[in-house]
């Protein structure tokens, strides 16, 4: 590695050319490296991972000159908020991937060598992905669907938990609720009233009271997040919702990877590689052929895998799709694998014509 400036020659020279930031994110301190674009290293240090520790970071990089690109690991977890304020600041974010193993089996592993990785990588033009902007309508619905998510886990746990316990309940307690729907039992239940004497039946309906109040708190939570979603999925792109099998859920989904700022995206075909959709070449020598991509959002693949199942149930169009290909000697999966395909097309020109450009540059 090239040995860092001095800081003697850092307050003696004169840093006029445009430098590149690299930062190496973590949960309390970011590590950041500056280097030339010819690939010299300037310096590096360590950030607080707050408000006042980006303004501190961004000050000190500007220190050596014109700071109009950075690579940032993280940009959706620990470097998230660090992503933003470079982004507000004019500084054009790449996202960067952690060095190779290769790499760092030759020339160990610290945080600093991770940052100076991250810049030269930019540099290269190895890194070359814009990170999601997770300032608009497509980061309130994450936040929406990981609350909502978490909730039907729970709710469905309770729920086994509850039937558990009835398994091994006294005879007369089963054969009273026997039969009814988990709707009813769960109401049943909620109205048990704990009784003063500390024996097993007792603990079992106090129980059971307990699961069934929380799964009743969990279906609330859950009806009030649908509602949030299916609120900000109309504000944002309704017509998504007009496509046939479409509904909220999918349609938050596929926002979120899309992301705020879905121009990062090239081309429809960009999308469709990053929900998974796009055919993967495997040909060699005489053998010409394709697999299916098993890379990319596996949320937004699963959504779009939801909508063709419905469509081939439901949707004359495609079932008569379904049935001209399978004629052409075309398997299943296949077909299923054109038609999302097809299905993300149309979903990508949705989404771009609405969700507006930035107003401000915020990538080179």
């Amino acid at each position: 590695m090239t040995a860092p400036v001095t800081p003697q020659a850092r307050n003696s020279e004169q840093f006029a050319e445009p430098v590149i930031l690299g930062v190496d994110t973590h949960k309390d301190v970011h590590v950041a490296a500056v280097v030339t674009e010819g690939g010299r290293l300037l310096d590096s240090g360590g950030f607080p991972a707050s408000a006042v520790g980006y303004d501190e970071l961004l000050a000190w990089a500007r220190d050596f000159g014109p700071v109009l690109r950075a690579g940032v690991e993280g940009t959706g977890s620990y470097g998230a908020g660090l992503c933003r304020h470079l982004r507000a600041a004019g500084v054009a974010v790449t996202e960067v991937n952690r060095p190779d193993r290769a790499l760092r089996r030759r020339h160990g592993k610290s945080d600093a060598v991770d940052a100076e990785a991250a810049a030269r990588s930019v540099i290269s033009g190895r890194a070359t992905t814009v990170p999601k902007a997770g300032d608009g309508a497509a980061e309130m619905l994450r936040l929406f669907k990981l609350a909502k998510d978490s909730a039907v886990k729970s709710r469905t746990q309770a729920i086994n938990q509850l039937k558990s316990v009835l398994i091994s309940a006294d005879p007369a307690l089963r054969e009273h609720l026997a039969g009814l729907s988990t709707t009813a039992l769960v109401s049943q239940c909620a109205q048990f009233e704990p009784i003063p004497r500390a024996d097993v039946d007792n603990a079992v309906q106090y129980t059971l009271r307990l699961l069934a109040r929380r799964i009743q708190h969990l279906t609330e939570e859950i009806r009030s997040l649908e509602k949030h979603l299916t609120a900000q999925v109309n504000d944002t792109a309704p017509e998504l919702l007009q496509l046939f099998g479409v509904g909220q859920d999918s349609a938050a989904t596929l926002l979120i990877a899309a992301g705020d700022n879905p121009e990062r995206l090239a081309s429809e075909a960009s999308f469709a590689a990053l929900c998974g959709t796009s055919p993967v070449e495997m040909s060699s020598g005489k053998t010409q052929r394709r697999r299916l991509n098993r890379g990319g959002n596996r949320q937004a693949n699963a959504a779009l895998f939801r909508v063709i199942l419905t469509r081939l149930r439901c949707h004359d169009s495609t079932r008569d799709y379904l049935a001209r290909r399978t004629a052409q000697g075309r398997t299943k999966r296949e077909i299923i694998r054109c038609l999302k395909r097809y299905l993300a097309r149309a979903i990508y020109k949705i989404i771009r014509s609405s969700i507006p450009l930035p107003t401000t540059a915020t990538a080179a």
